[in-house]
Parts: C-alpha cells; sequence; structure tokens
C-alpha cells in the first residue's frame, strides 16, 4: 500500500499492525501478571449482543472451624458462600482528518508501521488512563466495609517527620505487608512518578534491567527494579499540591508540600478482556475540503476489572463510563453475595493485590 487513503486503506491489515506494535506500560503490566485474561468476561460479552455491562459470580473460600472428632461431637457442614461482581466495558473512539495523512505523517515511507506505532501509543495512553480513573475510583470508595480496603490498602507517610515521608528502604515491603499481610509475595509491579524514582535512585534502591545485545554489548533498559519489584515510571501518576495550613513559626505549622500516589499491583489485580468493536479502524475520504482529506476513525472497547471489586454503576449516564465515572467512588464496591445489611458477607479486602503509598517524593 503506497497511499493512506480510503481506496487503498485496509482496516484488517491495520489492525494486525497495530496490535503487533510493542506497547511497553501494558506489556509489562501483562507480564507482571496484574493483567490476567478471563474467559468468564469475555463469554458474558462476546455470547450477548450488545450487552455493555454484566454480573458474574465469584466463588468464595472454603472456611469455618474445624471440629473434634471424638466420637462423640456431630460433624456439621458448611458451604462456600457465592459473591456476585459486575463488570463493565469501557469504550473510546478517537479520530485524526490529515490533508495528505501518509506524507505529512510519515514522509511517504513505510506509513503502515509508522502510524500504527502512533496508534499504538494513543491507545496505551489512554488505556493507562483509564487504569488510574479505575484506582481513584476505588480508592474512592465509601462504607464500613469498603473503608477496609481504602483504609488498609493505604500506605500514607506524608505526616511522618522528615525524610520518614519519603520512600525508603522499608516503603514497599511495608506497603504491601499493611494491605496483604502474608499474601505480600503476589505484588509484582509498581507504578511511580519520576520524582520519586529519582529518589529511589540517589539512594541506591532502584536498579535498572540490562540487557546484553548481538554485539556483546550491555545496554540499559527503561525498566527498573525496586525490591524485586518491577517499576513503571510515569508521570500520569497522580500529584497533588498541598497548601500550608496554620501560622508560620507558630506550633501546629505544617508548610506547603506535594503529595505523590504510587501504585504497586500484584498478580491477577486487574481481569483485563479487548471485547473489540465490530468497525475498530476505518478510512473517510474527502476529496473537497482542504483540497482533500483523509480521515482515520479509530475505535476501542475494553473491560478493566479489579478483583474482589464490582463496579456497581450507580451513577453512569450512557453504557460506557467516563473517566469522571469512573472516578466516582460510588460506583464501585467490594464484592459481596447480595444479602442485606448486616448479613451481607463481603470479599476478605486482603485477597486484593492492589495498595497505593502516598509520599512527599
Amino acid at each position: 500500500m503506497a497511499k493512506f487513503n480510503s481506496k487503498t486503506f485496509n482496516p484488517e491489515v491495520f489492525g494486525k499492525y497495530v496490535i503487533r506494535i510493542p506497547q511497553t506500560k501494558k506489556n509489562e503490566l501483562i507480564k507482571s501478571r496484574a493483567l490476567k485474561a478471563n474467559s468468564e468476561i469475555r463469554n458474558a460479552f462476546s455470547n450477548q449482543t450488545g450487552t455493555a455491562y454484566a454480573t458474574l459470580p465469584m466463588y468464595g473460600l472454603l472456611d469455618g472451624d474445624p471440629l473434634n472428632y471424638d466420637g462423640v461431637t456431630d460433624i456439621t457442614a458448611t458451604s462456600t458462600t457465592t459473591f456476585e461482581r459486575s463488570v463493565v466495558v469501557i469504550g473510546r473512539a478517537k479520530a485524526w482528518t490529515e490533508g495528505d495523512f501518509a506524507e505529512d505523517i510519515t514522509g511517504g515511507a513505510g506509513f503502515m508501521d509508522n502510524v500504527a506505532v502512533q496508534v499504538a501509543e494513543y491507545w496505551d495512553q489512554v488505556d493507562q488512563a483509564t487504569l488510574l480513573s479505575i484506582l481513584k475510583g476505588i480508592f474512592s470508595m465509601t462504607g464500613a466495609n469498603n473503608l477496609k480496603f481504602v483504609n488498609g490498602h493505604t500506605y500514607d507517610i506524608t505526616a511522618s517527620e522528615g525524610e520518614a515521608a519519603f520512600v525508603g528502604p522499608a516503603t514497599l515491603n511495608s506497603a504491601i505487608q499493611q494491605a496483604s499481610g502474608d499474601n505480600k509475595s503476589k505484588f509484582k509491579i509498581g507504578i511511580m512518578h519520576s520524582v520519586l524514582a529519582t529518589n529511589l535512585e540517589n539512594l541506591k534502591l532502584l536498579a535498572y534491567m540490562k540487557q546484553t545485545d548481538a554485539n556483546g554489548i550491555e545496554r540499559e533498559l527503561g525498566l527498573a527494579t525496586w525490591n524485586g519489584r518491577i517499576v513503571l515510571i510515569d508521570d500520569s501518576m497522580p500529584v497533588e499540591e498541598v497548601p500550608a495550613s496554620g501560622t508560620e513559626g507558630q506550633p501546629g505549622y505544617v508548610p506547603a508540600y506535594t503529595k505523590y500516589t504510587t501504585y504497586v499491583l500484584g498478580e491477577g489485580a486487574f481481569d483485563y478482556e479487548n471485547i473489540g468493536a465490530e468497525v475498530p479502524y476505518e478510512m473517510s475520504r474527502d476529496p473537497k475540503t482542504n483540497g482533500g482529506q483523509d480521515t482515520l476513525y479509530s475505535r476501542q472497547r475494553k473491560c478493566f476489572a479489579p478483583y474482589g471489586i464490582s463496579y456497581t454503576k450507580t451513577s453512569q449516564a450512557t453504557l460506557s463510563p467516563t473517566a469522571a465515572e469512573l472516578e466516582n467512588g460510588a460506583n464501585w464496591t467490594l464484592v459481596h453475595d447480595g444479602g442485606q445489611g448486616a448479613a451481607r458477607k463481603y470479599i476478605d479486602h486482603k485477597a486484593i493485590p492492589i495498595a497505593r503509598i502516598v509520599s512527599k517524593g
């Protein structure tokens, strides 16, 4: 294909090109198994035409105390709890128009690869933003049981004195132990702002992975590790400027500071399925406007479902949630059995491999 226009554009081939392009952030999440496939989610949306929201069963673990086997005590049985977990498909679309797209973007050489890499990178950033919106939403949940997760999985050191308010040698280990106890080994990846990464580098706590090329030359990769966990460095991580409080020079005065949030994810933190759109890519040719122009349309429908947390759709206006709706804590709750009031049983929050560290740097 020599030109990029509606006559020569092959959406099927283009889609395969996009899939083949390396997407660093998402690929590392998948490699760490923080994102894992879920056939139940895929089947729920592929078998029901037009479905954008589904409630799936989530099976509980065996529990209960053992009975004394002494020849006189009756053996009584209990059963496992079946929880209900709701998930939503997130649809997004974008279009780009260029007078002569192939020439403007690629200089007329190898346009398929060059355009595909830009589209892949664009959707990589969109997916990252979607994950951040979901994380913001689940850490905004309210209610006594939901707050067990929010508070237990938040390691906030900003109120500490001096260097203790900054990430250090013990921060990560303490955060994941607080979140999941003896299940902390499930945590595999952290996503942090470059300010924190630089601080850890200066403390020699962050190590960059290396590889040896075909010529035997060792090179640093863009991926780092912290206490054995892969670290993605991304300045889209939440940053909040906290103003000073109190009167300077008086007791209780707290100077202004910057609050950084780092997310730590474990195996199976999110179920992920690319549900797909009927027409993910297509071209439209307008020969009149601006002397002729082509528009590339792109659509996607994906499901990112945090483990152990259900999307309630309490406040959602259309069939696909906006970023603001994903960030609304009212739309999320810990998975439960559907019971009412005090009889309702919730999943153990320590089973959820998602945590956040809040620090001054």
